[in-house]
């Protein structure tokens, strides 16, 4: 195999000194996924959130790019995320707008109980509630999703 190139999927170093990443060559069917943003912007660890979900948006990306079928959702203190992200300024405000069609919703619940309902409905985002929890206006069904087919990674 030349030097730079793979068909695992995994990083290598070119000779030149560049860092290179070929994914299979070869991909039978599309894939379903959703991806479940639970990192707290306000946390004590900024770092670690924006980390956690640029890494969501990062996948959603991924996912939209070769094709996949793909629903990205904010659940539990990710439902504030809605906000920050909508901020020009906010490092992760552009990779937020390619994917932002890949959205599916926010918890409803959640936002309830984390203060992002407002701008859910401002930025014309379905409040879910599918899964009616006790005590709750609703969250989304993790079963319903798995039971689509769809891999769940939360991050």
């Amino acid at each position: 195999m030349a030097s730079g190139t793979s068909t695992s999927g995994v990083c290598e170093l070119q000779d030149s000194g560049e860092t290179t990443h070929s994914a299979t060559a070869q991909r039978p069917t599309a894939q379903k996924a959703a991806l479940v943003v639970l990192s707290d912007p306000k946390s004590g660890s900024q770092e670690e959130a924006l980390g956690r979900v640029f890494n969501a948006l990062a996948a959603a990306y991924d996912f939209k790019q070769r094709g996949d079928d793909v629903s990205l959702l904010f659940q539990g203190a990710g439902t504030r995320w809605i906000g920050e992200l909508n901020n020009e300024d906010h490092p992760a405000h552009a990779l937020y707008k390619e994917v932002e069609d890949t959205i599916a919703g926010v918890s409803c619940g959640c936002a309830d109980v984390f203060g992002g309902s407002e701008d859910a409905k401002a930025s014309g985002f379905d409040l879910i509630t599918d899964n009616p929890v006790p005590g709750t206006s609703g969250l989304p069904s993790l079963a319903a999703l798995v039971s689509e087919g769809r891999h769940v990674l939360t991050f």
